[in-house]
């Protein structure tokens, strides 16, 4: 192995990986939302947060809809 190496030549590319990568985002989630998904990922041995992603992109896979019925603004 040398002692050291002349990178000046290398050329940049772009991060293949890049459109995987990750968005930190605020969610304000219910207690008992995060418990219940706390609780899951103990019994997997997965991070929990990892766990509530791998549902969420299920839900995309899947193309699931939420049927939300919001109370009209009188």
């Amino acid at each position: 192995m040398k002692a050291e190496y002349d990178l000046s030549k290398l050329k940049s590319r772009q991060n293949p990986y890049a459109s995987k990568l990750k968005k930190s985002v605020t969610m304000r989630l219910s207690e008992d939302v995060i418990q219940y998904f706390k609780s899951m990922a103990t019994e997997a041995g997965v991070p929990y947060q990892s766990l509530i992603n791998l549902y969420l992109r299920d839900c995309l896979a899947q193309n699931r809809r939420v049927d939300i019925k919001w109370p009209s603004a009188a």
